[in-house]
């Protein structure tokens, strides 16, 4: 593998991925970033109380994260972890090709990606959390991922 950029880390090595590419580009997102953050959907909402402060395996979580070109609902630098919150508009066969492609770039990064519907997220937000929980227990039990220490 070639040498990777500043970023985020590669599954399965010590070395990062790129997150970002030129730096006004990043300035937009950060402000985009910060205003999604701002103005949680109320599935975002509800997860980034139980994902936040290290609360699931001692795992710290991002939310309204950049990574290059696009901004995940929620990130787990640790465990190279994309987590992604969708609404009805990802029904859309146009919407489910995008959210393929950017699965894909995120993936081609070392990113594992776990999409849940907001209607899961609201309604059965402890499987949701255990489903993450288990994705987090098995990054550790394979020594690709340390959580942060307390």
């Amino acid at each position: 593998m070639d040498k990777p950029e500043e970023g985020g880390r590669v599954a399965g090595t010590k070395n990062w991925a790129p997150t970002h590419t030129d730096r006004s580009i990043y300035d937009d997102m950060q402000a985009r970033a910060k205003y999604m953050r701002q103005n949680p959907t109320p599935a975002e909402k509800v997860l980034w109380q139980r994902l936040r402060k290290r609360q699931l395996v001692g795992f710290r979580f991002r939310r309204q994260h950049p990574i290059n070109r696009f901004i995940v609902d929620f990130y787990c630098r640790a465990a190279c972890l994309v987590i992604e919150v969708d609404g009805s508009i990802h029904d859309s066969a146009e919407q489910a090709e995008y959210d393929r492609q950017r699965e894909g770039f995120l993936e081609n990064r070392g990113l594992s990606v776990l999409r849940y519907s907001k209607s899961d997220a609201l309604a059965e937000t402890d499987a949701v959390l255990k489903s993450i929980g288990d994705f987090l227990t098995r990054s550790l039990l394979s020594d690709t991922a340390k959580p942060f220490p307390q």
